[in-house]
């Protein structure tokens, strides 16, 4: 079985697949829990040798493991799990030198984030043409891709949690809220408000700036003067915005694990 790993700020999500599993297809088991930066290679093996218990399975199935990592210390720790609990097995670990089959058009190509460009892999699969790439995470992310397959850069924004936490640390009256799109913009009551200015107002970013994107993707790069420029979201908002969002065409919040699949069995 192949173990991919998505090592994320605030939480780390994992997955199994087959050996014989056709690329891009669902995991067969999915896990998430919150990404803790001083975690020893121990206690991650013990994780995850848990969380495969639980569907039957055990650390002795993994073949191959592949891991995406925006947290540096965690991207060492992730190594010395393959090395000391499953015995080195051919581990895929994206970074720069990795080959992707994808060209970095950008000032600094090593400051892409690795999450940043396993979604590019799997969008680049799922559209094979010019796409976007909304990543609703601790950031929001934006990854704008044009023909070759080439990473032409993108855009970040404060994730929708980050920036409630940061409001209800400055605001003295005002506390945490269960977020949902709201039926109404008006709203009737503080956490209402809060709802609203938070979830619509990143609808209404989100519209905006994949308006921006695709006319810069026209302007600059030439794609999509005859043809829809599709755009995809995933991360922990993206089921729960793509309805509300007119520029977004499909929400695949294992968008990162198919990456990493993809990669993986490139290699």
């Amino acid at each position: 079985m192949l173990l991919v790993v998505d090592v994320g700020n605030t939480h780390t999500v994992a997955g199994i697949y087959d050996e014989d599993s056709a690329p891009a297809v669902d995991p067969s088991a999915r896990w998430r829990w919150q990404t803790h930066r001083s975690a020893t290679a121990d206690e991650l093996a013990v994780t995850i040798a848990g969380m495969l218990e639980l569907d039957g399975h055990a650390l002795a199935d993994i073949t191959r493991v592949a891991v995406s990592s925006v947290v540096p210390q965690l991207t060492a720790t992730w190594r010395s799990v393959a090395e000391r609990h499953l015995q080195d097995r051919r581990l895929l670990v994206v970074g720069p030198g990795l080959r992707t089959g994808f060209r970095l058009a950008v000032d600094e190509p090593h400051e892409v984030g690795a999450d940043r460009i396993v979604n590019a892999v799997a969008a680049w699969e799922r559209y094979a043409g010019p796409c976007i790439v909304v990543d609703l995470g601790t950031a929001t992310t934006f990854d704008v891709i044009a023909d070759g397959p080439t990473y032409v850069g993108g855009a970040i924004a404060p994730g929708i949690g980050v920036s409630v936490r940061a409001l209800v640390d400055r605001a003295a009256r005002l506390s945490s809220v269960d977020l949902h799109v709201p039926l109404s913009p008006i709203g009737r009551d503080t956490a209402d408000s809060v709802r609203s200015g938070t979830m619509l107002g990143a609808v209404a970013m989100l519209d905006g700036m994949l308006a921006r994107l695709r006319d810069a993707l026209v302007a600059e790069h030439g794609c999509g003067t005859d043809v829809h420029v599709p755009a995809i979201a995933t991360g922990g908002f993206a089921t729960t915005l793509h309805d509300h969002v007119v520029g977004l065409d499909a929400a695949d919040p294992d968008l990162t694990l198919r990456g990493l699949q993809l990669l993986a069995l490139h290699r």
